[in-house]
Order: C-alpha cells, then structure tokens, then sequence
C-alpha cells in the first residue's frame, strides 16, 4: 500500500514516500498535475520523489486522450542495461584504474561521440524513420549516428558491479542523447502554444490531445526517440563487451535486462485504455525485471516487478535527488566525494561533486519503501564507475 494519499482537485495523489520528506515544490507539482482535466483515476508518487522540470521526477501519470510531454522530459526513453558476466570478483585485477580507462576510450562520455559510426549502427531500422521526424531535427542524423553507442553526463554512468554471490555485472544508465532533448523541446514548446492548454497554472503541463496532428507528430517522434535510447544502450552494451572480452579472454555474458524510465506507453489500467507516462520510474507489471540504480557509492537492485495496480504496474527508478547539483557543489568537497566513493575506482574531481553520493536519498530506504511495488532479485555494488 501507499504510504500517504492526499486530494487533488481532479484525482487523488498517491505516495510511496512520506509526505513529509517531499520537497514542498515537488509536492505543489504533483497537485498541479492531479488538477489536469485529463488525468485518469490517480497520480502515482514514487518513494525517489523530487521537483522536476514541468513534471516531478518519480511521477507515474494516467491521461485519457491526452498525453503532457514534459511528463516524459527531455531526455526521451532514458533508462538502463545491466547484464552479469560469468567473471568472479577473484577475476579482477587489484586495481581497476587501467580497464576504466578502456572504458572510456572505447564509450565517448559528456558532450562526446564516435569519430565514426559504430559497426552496424548505421544498418538500424530506425534510420529508416528519421526522414519522418520533425523537420528541426533533419541536420542532426549524423550527430545521431555518431553519438549512438555514448554516455552523456549528468547522472548516466557505466558501473561494474559485484552481487550477493560476488559475480561481476555490467551496468550502464543513459538515453537517447541530444537528437532525444532537441526533439522534447520541440514537442513541449508546441504543446505550451496550443489554445486549449492557455489555462493551465503551469505551461509546462501542457498536453497534446487524441486524434490531432500535434498528438500523431509527437507520439511518432517520441517513439523514435524511445527506440534511440534502446539501441544506444545496446550499442554501449556491446563496446563494453569488447572491451571485457579483450581484458578477460574467455568471459561470457547473460541476456541482458533493458528498461526504460522516461517514457510514454499505451496501456490498460482499471479497464480502460490510457497513455501512461513514466518519469523517472520503470515499469513493474507482475514477473517483469527492471534496474533500480543508487548514487555512484551506493547500492544498486535487480528488481522483479509484483504488478501492483495501485502503482500502474510501476517502481523507483533510482534513488533520487534529495538535494539539487547547485546544493551538492555548494555543500560538499573533493575530500567528502573521495571519502563517499572510497573503494570504487572513479573520478574524484570537481567535475562530478554535484553527482556525490550525499546528494541523493538512501537507496535502502527508497527499496524499503516500495516492498509492494517491486522483489529484490540482485543487490550489487559496484567497483567501477565512470561518468561524464
């Protein structure tokens, strides 16, 4: 069960984090959304809950014949992959600093992309679409291509991880990339120019309605930009097998787990259709595996879903903020990240305090929190990690 309930004036809000640990902006958030005309039966708070752009992080949103795009975000079809290899933490060399630099030779990170598009990359269906996205983006197909198979920066990462059973998992966090963002600021800023949305107490809340050519362009765009951030992740997925299979002669790998957490999907909730907007959440339908990373100190889970209704079928995506990267740069120095990622090979920079581990909640509570919504399968914790 959720944890609180509050009223809204169109559907309830329902948190799986207590009401007194949300943030008052992201709380007055989630009563703006709960306030749409659109919004279907309730409003489903995730226990990583914090103040977002337009739409709070660790938001689940129903709509009938409407869907808000900012209730996605800008970075379209963001999410993870994780795979366990059949090395043993035994296997590792004592110091990891050589194979992180492997990794980020081989994976551009930041504002980065291949020098050259990446082997079969350029032969992905999804090419075959981009002449069908908005005109705006039309000069960015080869900044796509090249940048298919990178990082980015901000929270996306590559980890490799131990579990319970001292196996070595791979894990990576990122989306679908500039070619992703451009297309969200398009689609928002359209919708926040449409006259029925010119009441709305927040233009970022603006929706596209069912059956227009708004609603048909953005559906058709973010769909390409969801299947994007799959194949980026897959093409990580497989430099990062390279890279392992030339450090470690012989390793194998499992059938990786791929899950979105910015997202749109088309589902049947209390029998009735609706456009079901995930942001900064992942789907939990009963038996489905998903990822639920914590900060780049802390614990990560390999979750099977329990296909709570209440939820939509949905659980945390992470651990969440608890405090902005302005606060964290402000607060926190290179010793405190050092001390707070002691044992992960990792950068120890200035450039990465604001992703310190003391800036985001408590991953265990955040799991504790959702014991209805998702199982624990794997806990891991990661040796390696490499940002942007």
């Amino acid at each position: 069960m959720c944890l609180a309930t509050l009223k809204g004036a169109v559907a309830t809000i329902h948190l799986w984090a207590p009401v007194n640990e949300v943030e008052g902006q992201a709380l007055d958030q989630l009563k703006q959304v709960a306030a749409l005309p659109w919004v279907f039966h309730h409003v489903a708070v995730m226990p990583d809950v914090h103040f977002g752009k337009g739409a709070t992080v660790g938001s689940v949103i129903a709509m009938k014949q409407a869907v808000s795009p900012a209730a996605v975000g800008v970075d379209i079809g963001c999410g993870m992959a994780a795979v366990r290899t059949s090395l043993l933490a035994e296997d590792l060399p004592d110091s990891l600093i050589g194979l992180r630099s492997d990794i980020e030779a081989s994976i551009p990170v930041g504002f980065n992309q291949h020098r050259s598009v990446l082997r079969g990359v350029e032969h992905l269906d999804l090419w075959r679409g981009f002449g069908d996205l908005v005109p705006q983006v039309q000069d960015l197909r080869n900044k796509a291509m090249a940048q298919c198979g990178t990082l980015g920066g901000g929270n996306h990462f590559i980890e490799v991880c131990l579990d319970e059973a001292h196996r070595v998992w791979l894990m990576l966090h990122s989306g679908s990339r500039n070619i992703g963002k451009v297309l969200a600021e398009i689609h928002i800023n359209r919708a926040k120019k449409l006259a029925h949305n010119a009441h709305l107490p927040d233009k970022d809340l603006a929706v596209f309605l069912a059956g227009t050519p708004d609603m048909a362009a953005y559906r058709r765009d973010l769909m390409w930009a969801q299947t994007y951030a799959f194949a980026n992740r897959q093409a990580m997925l497989n430099e990062l097998t390279w890279v392992m299979k030339a450090a470690f002669p012989g390793v194998s790998f499992e059938s990786p787990i791929l899950c979105h957490h910015n997202y749109v999907s088309e589902e049947i909730h209390y029998g009735e259709k609706v456009m079901v907007t995930r942001k900064g959440a992942i789907r939990a339908e009963k038996g489905e595996m998903g990822i639920i990373p914590g900060s780049m100190g802390a614990k990560s889970y390999i979750v099977r879903g329990l296909g709570n209704p209440d939820s939509f079928c949905s659980a945390a995506h992470g651990a969440g903020r608890r405090m902005s990267r302005h606060e964290a740069k402000r607060r926190f120095s290179v010793q405190d990240l050092s001390s707070q990622t002691y044992g992960v090979e990792c950068r120890k920079d200035p450039g990465v305090i604001d992703e310190i581990p003391g800036a985001y909640k408590d991953i265990d509570e955040v799991m504790a929190n959702q014991a209805d919504l998702v199982e624990t399968v794997h806990s891991l914790k990661q040796v390696l990690c490499v940002k942007g």
